[in-house]
C-alpha cells in the first residue's frame, strides 16, 4: 500500500471545503451522482466514437446502497473509471495549479472563500462533511487492473491495487455520527428526486424491506432494488417526441398547480451557448405574485443536474409568474452550486429567454387580434392575470421596453374590453397629436374603472370624440409618466424605416387640455377668462392655501369643478400612494381647481358678495371634485356642514 501526504496548502484547502464551503450537507449525494453521471457520459461517447471501446458491453447505471449498522453509504457506476494515475490526479490533487496563490487570497469570511473556490473542481470532497473515511475503488475501461484510494480527509491518502470485475467506480463513505441521518431509504430518495431526478441515466437504490406475518409480527426482510429517478429530462427531448399531455403533466410536477398551464415555450439553443429551456405561463396568478418574498418559479439545472429553485436572478422580477426550467451545458458545476454567482453565461441565457418569452406573448396577442378563438381566450386570461407585472417591466427593463409597450393593455372610453397603444393609434383622429389617459384606480383606496369613467375630466374629450385610456392600476401612476411617448415603426422608405411617436398626456394634469380647442375656441376662452376673473378671485380668496391655483376650465361641460395636478407635481392619487408606502413626511402638494364658468353654481357666485356663502360654495366645489376622483376628504364633517348650509 502506497501512502501519500497532502501538501500543506492542499490540506488547508480541504479543511475549508469540508467545514466552510457548503451551506447544505445533503448536496454531497448530488455531487457524487453528478460525478458518476459524468463518468457514464464519457464512456457512452467513447463506445460510439472510439473503435477501442465499441466492443464493450455497456448498460449505463448508477447504484446506491447503505448499511446503517455498518455505517456506510455506497455510490457505484459502470462508467469510464480511473486508473492509478487518474486517481492520484483527480482525488490526490485538489487544485491543479496556483493553489498557493489561491490560498493567499483567502480571508476569514467563509462566504467570500466559497465564492473564490468556484474555479476548482472539488465537489467530491463535500462527502467528508458526512464521512470519517472514504474509499474509492475504480477500474478504467479497457484496462484489467483496479485500484483503491482511501483517505480520512486530513493528512493524505493511501493507494493500493485492488479487485473489480468491470469498469467503473465505487465510492464507499464510512459515515460519521452526523452523516448517519442519510443512511436510510427515504432520505436518499428525497435527495435524488430533488437534485438528480433528471440525470439521463437510471439511478437504482438497493435496500432491505421488512416482511410481516398475518399477525403483524416481523418475519424477516427482503432485499429490493428500485429505480428512484425518472431517468430522462423532458425538456431535453425533441418537441416532436412530446405530446401536449407530457408538457401538462410535467408542469404539474414542477409547479404543484392542480390546473393545466395557459401555454408553454420550449427552446433548445445550440451554438455559442448550448442550453434548453422549458417555460410555462400559469392560468392563474400565483398567490404570492405581489409579495416581496415571492417564491421564484424557475429551476436551474446544469447538464441535467439540479442546482437551485430559489434564485430570483434566473428571471427578471416582472416575469416572476413564469414557471419552468433552464438547463445549461456551459455553466460551471462548481462547489458552491447552491450559492449561484453572477455569471456571464447565465446573463446571456436569461436575456435570450426574456426575448423568447416576449416573442411568444406577442404571437399570442397577434393571433387573438385576427380572431383566433382559442388565442382570444388565452390572451384575455393572460392580460387579466399578468398585465400588472408586464407594466412593471416598462419601468424595470429598459432594453425590452418597446416590446413590452406592444403587450400592455388598458381599458378605454371608446371600446369594450382591453386595448393597447397600437390599437389606440389606429383609431386616433387625423389631427390628434397625443395619446390621452386618465389614472387614479386604487391609489385612494376606492377609485375604480367606474369612478374614472364618470370623472368630470373626461367631459370635453367625450364631447369631441377623443379617446382616453382608462388606467386603474396603482402602478400606472408610476410607470406611464416615465414612458413620455409611444413610438411605432412604420414602413420602409428609400431603405430607411420611418417611425412615428405620440406624446402620452395625462388628463389629470393642467396642460393636457391645450389641444382641445381650435383657434376660435381659444379666443373665446380668453374672453371668458376675463369675464369670470372676479369670480375666480372670490374662490381663490375663500380657499386660500387649500389649492395651488383656480382656473377656468376648457374640459368641463356638465360638472361645476374638477381638480388637476400642475405639470411637474405628483397627482393627488400619487401622493396618497406614497403616504400608504410610509412616506408621511412628504409635504402636501396642492391641487389646481378648475371651474366651469357656464355652470349655474358659478353664476350664483357672480351675484353675491356674502363671504360666508362664497366660502361654503368654494369649499363644496373643491371637496366634491376631490370625492369624484376617489380622494378621501381630510375633514368630512366640514364638507357636510357647508353642504347643509347651502341646502337651507
Amino acid at each position: 500500500m502506497a501512502q501519500h501526504k497532502f501538501q500543506t496548502e492542499v490540506s488547508q484547502l480541504l479543511h475549508l471545503i469540508i467545514h466552510s464551503l457548503y451551506s447544505n450537507r445533503e448536496i454531497f449525494l448530488r455531487e457524487l451522482v453528478s460525478n458518476a453521471s459524468d463518468a457514464l457520459d464519457k464512456l457512452k461517447y467513447l463506445t460510439v466514437a472510439d473503435d477501442n471501446y465499441k466492443h464493450l458491453s455497456f448498460e449505463p447505471r448508477i447504484d446506491i446502497s447503505f448499511d446503517k449498522d455498518g455505517k456506510t453509504l455506497t455510490v457505484s457506476d459502470n462508467g469510464i473509471g480511473m486508473n492509478e494515475a487518474d486517481l492520484a490526479e483527480s482525488l490526490g490533487t485538489i487544485a491543479r495549479s496556483g493553489t498557493k496563490a489561491f490560498l493567499e487570497q483567502l480571508s476569514a469570511d467563509a462566504k467570500k472563500d466559497s465564492n473564490l473556490i468556484g474555479q476548482f473542481g472539488v465537489g467530491f470532497y463535500s462527502a467528508f462533511m458526512v464521512a470519517e473515511k472514504i474509499e474509492v475503488i475504480s477500474r478504467k475501461a479497457g484496462e484489467d487492473s483496479a485500484w483503491k484510494w482511501t483517505s480520512d480527509g486530513k493528512d493524505g491518502f493511501d493507494m493500493e491495487s485492488y479487485g473489480r470485475d468491470s469498469q467503473g467506480t465505487t465510492v464507499i463513505l464510512c459515515l460519521s455520527e452526523e452523516g448517519l441521518e442519510f443512511a436510510n431509504r427515504w432520505s436518499i430518495e428525497d435527495i435524488i428526486k430533488r437534485y438528480s431526478n433528471h440525470v439521463a441515466f437510471p439511478i437504482y437504490l438497493t435496500y432491505d424491506e421488512k416482511e410481516w406475518d398475518k399477525d403483524g409480527k416481523e418475519k424477516g426482510s427482503i432485499t429490493k432494488c428500485e429505480q428512484i429517478n425518472s431517468g430522462t429530462a423532458l425538456w431535453r427531448r425533441s418537441k416532436s417526441d412530446l405530446k401536449e399531455e407530457d408538457y401538462k403533466e410535467f408542469y404539474k410536477q414542477i409547479s404543484n398547480d392542480s390546473e393545466e398551464p395557459l401555454f408553454h415555450v420550449h427552446t433548445r439553443a445550440e451554438g455559442t451557448l448550448e442550453y434548453s429551456t422549458l417555460f410555462y405561463v400559469p392560468k392563474k396568478a400565483p398567490f404570492d405574485l405581489f409579495h416581496v418574498d415571492y417564491r421564484p418559479g424557475v429551476k436551474l439545472y446544469v447538464r441535467r443536474v439540479f442546482i437551485t429553485d430559489d434564485d430570483k436572478e434566473l428571471m427578471p422580477t416582472w416575469l416572476r409568474f413564469v414557471r419552468g426550467v433552464i438547463d445549461s451545458e456551459d455553466l460551471p458545476l462548481n462547489v458552491s452550486r447552491e450559492i449561484l454567482q453572477q455569471n456571464k453565461i447565465l446573463v446571456n441565457i436569461k436575456n435570450a429567454s426574456v426575448k423568447k418569452l416576449l416573442s411568444e406573448f406577442k404571437t399570442l396577442a397577434d393571433k387573438a387580434a385576427v380572431g383566433d378563438s382559442e388565442a382570444e381566450g388565452n390572451w384575455e386570461t393572460f392580460i387579466e392575470n399578468f398585465n400588472k407585472p408586464l407594466k412593471e417591466g416598462l419601468y424595470q427593463d429598459f432594453a425590452n421596453r418597446e416590446a413590452i409597450q406592444e403587450l400592455v393593455r388598458f381599458k378605454s372610453t371608446k371600446v369594450d374590453g382591453w386595448t393597447g397603444f397600437a390599437d389606440y393609434v389606429s383609431r386616433m383622429q387625423s389631427d390628434q397629436k397625443s395619446i390621452y389617459y386618465i389614472t387614479g384606480g386604487g391609489a385612494a383606496g376606492g377609485s375604480d374603472e367606474k369612478t374614472l369613467r364618470a370623472s368630470p375630466l373626461l367631459e370635453a374629450y367625450t364631447a369631441k370624440d377623443i379617446e382616453v385610456l382608462i388606467m386603474t392600476d396603482e402602478i400606472d401612476e408610476i410607470v406611464i409618466p416615465t414612458l413620455h411617448s409611444y413610438r411605432q415603426e412604420g414602413s420602409e422608405i428609400d431603405g430607411k424605416t420611418e417611425s412615428q411617436s405620440w406624446e402620452l398626456k395625462s388628463v389629470n394634469r393642467a396642460g393636457a387640455d391645450e389641444e382641445l380647442g381650435e383657434k376660435a375656441d381659444k379666443n373665446r376662452h380668453k374672453a371668458a377668462e376675463k369675464e369670470i376673473k372676479p369670480v375666480i378671485e372670490k374662490i381663490k380668496k375663500a380657499l386660500g392655501d387649500r389649492v395651488k391655483d383656480v382656473k377656468l376650465s376648457r374640459r368641463l361641460h356638465d360638472s361645476p369643478s374638477c381638480i388637476v395636478a400642475d405639470e411637474n407635481d405628483p397627482t393627488m392619487q400619487m401622493q396618497q400612494m406614497l403616504k400608504a408606502m410610509g412616506q408621511n413626511a412628504m409635504t402636501d402638494i396642492k391641487p389646481i381647481l378648475e371651474v366651469n364658468g357656464e355652470h349655474p353654481i358659478l353664476n350664483k357666485l357672480k351675484e353675491t358678495d356674502d363671504e360666508e356663502r362664497i366660502a361654503n360654495i368654494a369649499g363644496v366645489l373643491l371637496d366634491q371634485a376631490l370625492l369624484v376622483e376617489g380622494i378621501k376628504l381630510k375633514d368630512p364633517a366640514d364638507f357636510v356642514k357647508r353642504l347643509n348650509q347651502l341646502l337651507v
